[in-house]
This record gives C-alpha cells, sequence and structure tokens, in this order.
C-alpha cells in the first residue's frame, strides 16, 4: 500500500486548486488532479502535505493552515493496490499568479462548475464530488 497526502486549496470564489498533470507519471497521466504526492517512508503525512506543497506549487503555509479533511481508500492499477489517500484543506487568498509549477503542466485554481468536465484522475473522481458536497468545503467559502 501507497499513502498519499493530497491538497486542496479554496480561493475566495470557493474555486479549488488543482494541477493538470503531464504524460511522465505512473498514476493518472495527462489528467488533472490534487496537488500532493508520496509519503516518503518514515514521514508523517501531515509533514508530506507541507512538503508537497511547497515542492509542486511554491506556495508555503505554515501549520496547523492544512487541516485534514478526510481519509480515503484509492485503487490505483500502477501499484495492483488500494492506497491511503490523506486529504487537507485550507482556505487561500493564494492566485494562479503565485503558482510556481514544480510539477506537471499546470497548476491553477478551477471553478467548481468546471471541475466535472475535466479528465480526472482516479482519486479526484472520486473525491472532488464528495468534497464539493460537503460542509467543510462550505465552512471554506468566504
Amino acid at each position: 500500500m501507497q499513502r498519499f497526502a493530497s491538497i486542496l486549496l479554496v480561493d475566495r470564489r470557493g474555486w479549488l486548486l488543482l494541477q493538470e498533470r503531464d504524460e511522465h507519471p505512473v498514476i493518472d497521466p495527462d489528467c488533472w488532479g490534487f496537488v500532493g504526492g508520496h509519503v516518503e517512508d518514515g514521514e508523517d503525512a501531515d509533514d508530506a502535505a507541507y512538503r508537497e506543497l511547497v515542492e509542486e506549487t511554491g506556495l508555503r503555509l505554515e501549520p496547523p493552515a492544512l487541516r485534514l479533511w478526510r481519509e480515503f481508500g484509492v485503487f490505483h492499477a500502477a501499484y495492483d493496490s488500494v492506497d491511503s489517500v490523506r486529504v487537507y484543506v485550507a482556505p487561500t487568498d493564494a492566485t494562479d499568479a503565485e503558482v510556481v509549477v514544480g510539477e506537471g503542466r499546470r497548476i491553477v485554481f478551477v471553478d467548481p462548475r468546471e471541475v466535472t468536465g475535466l479528465r480526472l484522475t482516479q482519486a479526484a473522481r472520486r473525491i472532488v464530488p464528495e468534497f464539493l458536497a460537503s460542509a467543510r468545503y462550505q465552512e471554506l467559502i468566504p
């Protein structure tokens, strides 16, 4: 089983920060998904979330800004396993202009009404609709 720390930042419009993956990832190439990635051996998942956010976006939040929303089991065919995906969420004042893409084609805030029209990763297909329907998402919208 692999462990992943995934991050959903919500801007003042209620838009979600998502990453368009390029052709290189083992899991879900050329799809839209979460900022985040593998939790390293011996690494705490909370620490991994902050590390991945900086590595992939250049955005730096200080603990306890990222809050664990939920943990999911997601099957990844590439690993032939059901993997742990911990989803961390936070509000942000950041804009697309402040994001420095460290991985993937692009990382931008996406209108939630447009998310379902994107080619989403396996994890995002399952998790994003649940998040958008959640009380936690509503709490993050100013």
